[in-house]
């Protein structure tokens, strides 16, 4: 970890576990952290699960231990405008947004940095990703350990300025080590389950979030080899490309390979492993980088990739066609290649991210 001396610090507390031990970690090298909870309630509380009385307990429960204070720092507003804008834009549009990506940029390091982190060296989070420091001071964000917990992929779109200012204190670890260490500390929710779902919304069920924004807008499902119609579905923005489970359509296994969006048509292949569900090459736009372009005008780098949140890493070239936009020649066949999925870039090691680019129309 980097030199903490003198540094103000600001700690996200959600009252997961994860958090709580940053609070910890902090507190046993003599810091005092002044310690924020983000509140961002549900528009209609009585329709979906919310957890979030329960989350401000077991924060305040962890503050008070640390003796750390601790503030609500109140975005709903934020989040409703802009992380649910940002996904059903991209839905309506046809594409598969991420909106746990969008609210690292958007929320913790953005609508909070607006309204209380701006006071602060040092915004620390539960994030498991850790930073290394070049020869020339320059901040890189680099993988945790923890290949299945590594949360690098979910902070690739981020703010340089943001990465400068962040502060992940368990990184390090393996998630066995934070439970551990929340269990030797006795802290409160040692035993709590990780959350699951969609940033700072529980367990509210993605379709349902979706059908309250945008309804339902029904047309056709077409074979795509034959142009058969094969039955009709509810809205192209409840599916996404390389979806097999939940098709609901008979003489199957069918994967969703393609959309129209001009003519709301969804359009599926058939076979447990059809290839239409696989791509080694595939543009990327608007590539955002997280502290600098490490390649410069090279035509090809070599490079590792995901293009969603798992533990493995895949190869390929990475070509740059200018402009922001580069595309992808993967070693292997990838499944389920969605525009709108960001494509996250790694070093050849996968070490250090580079940043990431987003998934453009095929």
């Amino acid at each position: 970890m980097e030199n903490l001396e003198d540094k103000k610090i600001a700690v996200l507390l959600s009252g997961g576990v994860d958090s709580s031990v940053v609070v910890y970690e902090l507190y046993r090298l003599g810091l005092h952290p002044d310690c924020f909870y983000i509140k961002i309630g549900q528009e209609e509380k009585e329709e979906w699960d919310c957890t979030s009385e329960e989350d401000m307990e077991m924060a305040t429960s962890v503050a008070k231990r640390y003796g750390c204070k601790l503030q609500v720092v109140d975005c709903h507003k934020e989040y409703w405008e802009q992380v649910t804008k940002y996904t059903m834009d991209k839905v309506k549009a046809g594409f598969t947004p991420n909106p746990d990506v969008m609210c690292n940029r958007l929320i913790k390091f953005g609508a909070f940095h607006e309204k209380a982190g701006y006071a602060y060296d040092l915004i620390a989070t539960g994030h498991y990703a850790c930073t290394e420091i070049d020869e020339e001071g320059r901040k890189w964000l680099t993988t945790s350990p923890d290949p299945v917990k590594d949360q690098t992929d979910f902070l690739a779109q981020i703010y340089d300025w943001q990465l400068r200012k962040a502060l992940f204190p368990i990184g390090h670890y393996m998630k066995d080590e934070v439970r551990e260490i929340a269990l030797c500390e006795h802290l409160v929710n040692a035993k709590r389950k990780d959350s699951q779902g969609i940033c700072f919304l529980g367990k509210i069920n993605y379709n349902d979030y979706i059908r309250r924004y945008l309804g339902e807008n029904p047309g056709d499902v077409l074979e795509l080899e034959t142009g058969m119609k094969i039955g009709t579905h509810k809205g192209l923005w409840f599916h996404t490309i390389g979806q097999r489970h939940g098709l609901g359509f008979g003489g199957g296994p069918w994967y969703a390979v393609k959309k129209d969006v001009e003519r709301n048509i969804l359009y599926v292949s058939k076979g447990y492993e059809p290839l239409t569900a696989y791509k080694k090459d595939f543009p990327i736009r608007d590539f955002h980088f997280l502290t600098c372009n490490p390649w410069g005008n090279a035509d090809v780098v070599d490079v590792t990739f995901k293009i969603r949140h798992t533990p493995e890493y895949h190869r390929a070239k990475l070509e740059n066609n200018g402009n922001g936009t580069y595309t992808v020649h993967s070693d292997s066949l990838i499944q389920g290649v969605a525009p709108g999925q960001f494509c996250v870039v790694y070093d050849e090691n996968h070490h250090r991210c580079f940043g990431s680019g987003e998934i453009a129309v095929l």
